[in-house]
């Protein structure tokens, strides 16, 4: 293995021709780093990009009808390849023969598409190791990554800037352009009939506008109350605005507490993750949580109002768009994942969601 060695962030290698980016997941993390990726798309025009990412998160760059490989469109505006893997599935079945060739299968593919550098965006043991598998020559990733042991994996160590993780990533994007780099706005998939369907059940159904809920979290400090969440929606139909409940997999009892306390107000509206891009690009605006759902409607430009607990808003708040962030000075600062909500968390009234909601959308239309 190859020495590590720090470099300037501005050292660049110019006329790279291919380039894979590394970030696994989540979905949160994914959108925080679309724009270091918008950006080398924007400086390295020639350059072939692949990324790699978890199977379950590759409608965040490629509609499920668009090739993963090939020249970008509306289906898959930002990379030319799309790799993908599935560690879940993989460590749930480690013995077993298919798992071994599916990984194999998946190291195979990325060697063929010939690397000449990989960006590790994740600064994981295992993120650090893919970028390797991929054969690239050269491999980036932070000089001080989450898990510290991921530094041995790369060939040149970037000091990050900036408290947010959009501006870290931005600057490693910056070592890897050899120049400075403005935050562009970022662009998501366009699936056509995701789209259609969207449009049609909206005007179905008479929503001309709404306001999109998301009760759920990653783990239960980070989540508000349900009921609190069904309480907004009753205020907010005494303006005239609707509101729509988005849940995933395994919050359907949440939803449902939302709708109940909601006294029919709201409305569960249960989405894939490329229904839930077309339904957001609608929305009014949006209230939740520091969740994936957030970072997805803050990338489409979509007010936001953002209750946070235990998550730094300086470092994953909503980022390139209006917002207001709601957090208690009771809250520590923590990724600690516990199962019980963060007493800060709780001190964040109804009252004052509502108050910020209205104040965002008096400031929106004016």
């Amino acid at each position: 293995m190859q020495a590590p060695a720090a470099s300037d962030n501005l050292t660049g290698l110019p006329g790279v021709r291919r380039l894979l980016i590394v970030r696994l997941g989540s979905m949160g993390d994914i959108l925080h780093t679309l724009p270091a990726a918008t950006a080398l798309r924007k400086a390295l025009p020639e350059t072939d990009i692949g990324w790699l990412l978890e199977e379950r998160w590759a409608e965040l760059l490629c509609t499920l009808s668009q090739p993963r490989t090939g020249p970008c469109s509306p289906q898959r505006p930002l990379v030319d390849r799309v790799h993908t893997v599935d560690t879940k599935k993989w460590r749930g079945a480690l013995f077993s023969p298919q798992t071994w060739e599916r990984i194999g299968a998946n190291w195979s593919e990325l060697r063929a598409s010939k690397y000449e550098v990989a960006v590790d965006f994740q600064g994981a043991v295992r993120s650090a190791m893919l970028a390797r598998v991929s054969n690239a020559e050269v491999v980036y990733g932070a000089m001080q990554p989450r898990e510290n042991v991921a530094s041995m994996f790369y060939t040149r160590q970037v000091m990050t800037r900036g408290a947010h993780v959009v501006e870290q990533n931005l600057s490693i994007a910056e070592a890897v352009a050899g120049q400075p780099l403005q935050t562009p706005s970022v662009e998501l998939p366009y699936d056509v009939r995701a789209e259609k369907q969207c449009n049609d059940w909206l005007q179905r159904e008479g929503i001309s506008g709404f306001v999109l809920l998301n009760p759920g979290a990653g783990w239960g400090a980070k989540q508000w109350p349900a009921e609190r969440y069904g309480l907004i929606a009753k205020h907010l139909s005494e303006d005239g605005l609707k509101s729509l409940i988005n849940f995933g997999p395994g919050e359907e009892k949440l939803a449902r507490a939302v709708e109940a306390a909601s006294a029919g107000s709201a409305e569960a509206v249960g989405c894939t993750l490329t229904e839930l891009i077309a339904l957001t690009r609608h929305a009014q605006l949006f209230i939740g949580g520091d969740t994936g759902p957030m970072h997805l409607a803050a990338a489409l430009g979509i007010p936001v109002v953002a209750i946070f607990g235990p998550t730094d808003p300086a470092r994953n708040g909503p980022f390139g768009t209006r917002s207001i962030v709601l957090r208690n000075v009771l809250s520590p600062t923590t990724h600690a994942r516990s199962a019980q909500p963060d007493p800060g968390l709780l001190e964040i009234s109804v009252d004052q969601v509502v108050a910020a909601v209205r104040k965002l959308l008096r400031s929106c239309r004016g």
